[in-house]
């Protein structure tokens, strides 16, 4: 996992250390996108992740008033509006139940802290895993040219040309997905957290953050956002029209993300289908688990390269001309 991490991180950072290569020397270009990347992990460590523990504690604190207040006026709107008599839900029962569920997560996750703790041996492999990822990151960036060019000379000649072509096609999708939707999804968290915000909503950045982090499957941060965040009003507010500037959260982020972001970040290189991108994940998530799920779209945007070629040669054929 060291080396897959460093290897993705490497091909990442690599154009922008190229750009500086031109002003100067490769291993001081690498020295300044590695030092600046290293600064923005630190900060997101340093602020984004305990701003998002926080809002989890207020939330596993506030889940018993959301569910008193959701007995009391929910569940009768339901019932009134939809005829929905959903009297045998036991609200006591579903309270005691998360605070169970609370206490055990709590304890569980004291009790690694703990081993970790008292086990130097695991706390020592865990950062000698992360100082390992951080010098190969840096020794595969400053030497990634030279390694393209060496496998490059192994390609047969033959077979050069077209192996080159679809290595590059290839190195665009990646590209485009790696960098292009990275940066989009970095974009709609901070969109929709702010517009949140404006909102008054107490979960914002969770519930921001989640939506902008899943919007590489099409819709599917949307339609995540959407619905938490509703409901989240709903039990904060108890009233309809902070669901109105939530759908316009929403929709100016989706609205941000078809006109704007994808066709300026990324473009139309990737070329998969939404139903592509959808069946890619769920199958990736089903065979690998979560790797699976990261892997998914690199793996099927290059699959399609290599299909549009097969597609093509096939066309072009003897074969296909009969």
């Amino acid at each position: 996992m060291p080396f897959m991490s460093a290897a993705v991180l490497a091909y990442i950072a690599d154009p922008l250390a190229d750009k500086f290569e031109k002003k100067m020397s490769r291993t001081l270009a690498v020295s300044v996108v590695f030092m600046g990347l290293s600064l923005i992990a630190v900060l997101v460590i340093l602020i984004v992740l305990p701003l998002i523990e926080k809002q989890i504690v207020v939330l596993a604190e506030k889940v018993p008033l959301y569910l008193d207040r959701a007995q009391q006026y929910l569940l009768p709107m339901l019932k009134e509006q939809f005829g929905l008599d959903i009297a045998s839900l036991d609200i006591n029962t579903i309270k005691n139940s998360l605070s169970s569920y609370w206490k055990a997560a709590g304890g569980i996750a004291a009790n690694v802290l703990g081993s970790i703790s008292r086990s130097g041996l695991v706390l020592a492999g865990w950062v000698a895993n992360f100082v390992l990822m951080l010098v190969v990151t840096f020794y595969l960036l400053r030497d990634w040219d030279v390694l393209i060019e060496k496998v490059h000379a192994l390609i047969p000649r033959k077979n050069e040309k077209t192996i080159t072509m679809i290595a590059k096609e290839s190195d665009e999708v990646l590209g485009a997905f790696f960098r292009g939707q990275m940066l989009v999804m970095l974009v709609l968290s901070a969109v929709y957290t702010i517009g949140l915000m404006m909102v008054g909503l107490d979960m914002a950045l969770l519930i921001g953050s989640l939506s902008g982090l899943v919007s590489f499957v099409p819709y599917l941060g949307f339609i995540i956002g959407i619905v938490v965040a509703s409901i989240a009003a709903l039990m904060q507010f108890q009233e309809v029209m902070p669901l109105v500037y939530i759908a316009l959260v929403f929709m100016t982020g989706q609205a941000l993300e078809g006109m704007l972001l994808t066709p300026w970040l990324v473009g139309d290189k990737i070329g998969l289908h939404p139903v592509a991108v959808i069946f890619a994940v769920l199958a990736g998530g089903q065979l690998f688990g979560f790797v699976g799920i990261l892997l998914a779209l690199p793996v099927a945007a290059v699959i399609a390269v290599v299909l549009r070629h097969v597609h093509q040669r096939y066309t072009a054929s003897e074969l296909y001309a009969e």
